[in-house]
């Protein structure tokens, strides 16, 4: 049955292949953003621009709409903590509020694996584990927030889902990617710690499906009401291997230095000290949370994304590798 369907972010690369699916399946689709889309608008796609901060332009945006997909977020791994607070919490509070006064039945949202990593290896974790209770980056801290509002909302007029899909990557990232090829182009790029951490990324035709599959079995009382998933490939590799992998694809060599992890975390720790003082714009060259990241596994136990949302990853790393490939190069 069609609907009309919010989709916050709709203009980044989640959001946008959502989007793609979402037409496709013969939905209506607004999307709030901070700049215009005008490929969104050329799809038929409803855009509003604003912030999600202003609960008034988020109302606007959802009115009429059945369904919510929250993706829009401030990501990345520097700035101001009352900047990631503004657009991940107040706006997810937006979202809410929103909910409730328009009587909308069901929210989907976009969450982080980040919010569960407390600086040491992760190898096979599920949803249940405890978050941390400290956190050296404004971006998880701020989405463990968002997360938990969200879950907290759930109730009789609102049913909710949080998704944590892990490194969305494919053609078209304009986050991970472009940073990667533009380090190694610059001879910039390192890899950090021992060799042979697995990290379980996730491709983005899998990720959109995993959040398919919620709409699909998302409803008040469902087995998946109020409850949160990791989303992933299910393929853990070294991270060196992904790293190459992604710069094969493209037609650089491997990158093969690397430095330790506790060099890194000290680096990354001066250069945040550094950019805070000089009030340097821009981001720094490495910062504690880059470093652990890099220098940690992180895979997770997805059994019960394929037994309650019905998630299967369609794609595989291989597979999205070539396509990227054949993006990168023609």
């Amino acid at each position: 049955m069609a609907e009309k369907i919010l989709v916050t972010g709709g203009g980044g690369f989640l959001g946008k292949a959502l989007i793609q699916q979402l037409i496709a399946r013969g939905h209506t689709i607004h999307t709030l953003n901070r700049g215009r889309y005008p490929e969104l608008e050329a799809m038929g796609v409803r855009c509003f621009q604003g912030d999600l901060a202003d609960p008034a332009i988020v109302k606007e945006a959802a009115r009429d709409c059945t369904t919510i997909f929250h993706v829009g977020a401030k990501a990345g791994v520097w700035g101001d903590y009352a900047d990631y607070y503004k657009a991940n919490v107040i706006g997810t509070q937006n979202v809410l509020l929103a909910c409730r006064a328009l009587g909308i039945k069901r929210l989907i949202y976009t969450s982080s694996p980040s919010i569960s990593f407390g600086g040491t290896d992760q190898e096979g974790i599920d949803e249940s584990s405890p978050l941390p209770s400290h956190y050296v980056a404004a971006y998880p801290a701020t989405k463990a927030i968002a997360e938990k509002l969200v879950l907290a909302a759930t109730g009789p007029d609102l049913a909710t889902v949080s998704l944590r899909p892990h490194l969305i990557w494919g053609p078209g990232d304009n986050h991970i990617i472009p940073r990667l090829l533009d380090r190694a182009r610059k001879g910039r790029l390192r890899l950090i710690g021992e060799a042979g951490k697995k990290v379980d990324a996730v491709y983005i035709e899998n990720a959109v499906e995993a959040h398919l599959c919620a709409y699909d079995r998302l409803q008040k009382g469902s087995p998946i009401d109020g409850k949160v998933y990791f989303i992933t490939n299910e393929e853990p590799m070294p991270l060196e291997d992904i790293i190459n992998s992604i710069l094969n694809s493209a037609g650089l060599p491997a990158v093969t230095r690397r430095i330790s992890a506790g060099a890194a975390y000290f680096l990354g720790g001066a250069f945040e000290i550094f950019f805070r003082l000089l009030r340097l714009k821009g981001e720094p060259p490495l910062t504690r949370f880059a470093a652990r990241q890099m220098s940690t596994s992180h895979w997770y136990n997805t059994r019960a994304a394929r037994d309650e949302l019905g998630y299967q990853p369609r794609v595989s790393m291989k597979e999205g590798f070539q396509r990227l490939r054949l993006a990168l190069q023609g």
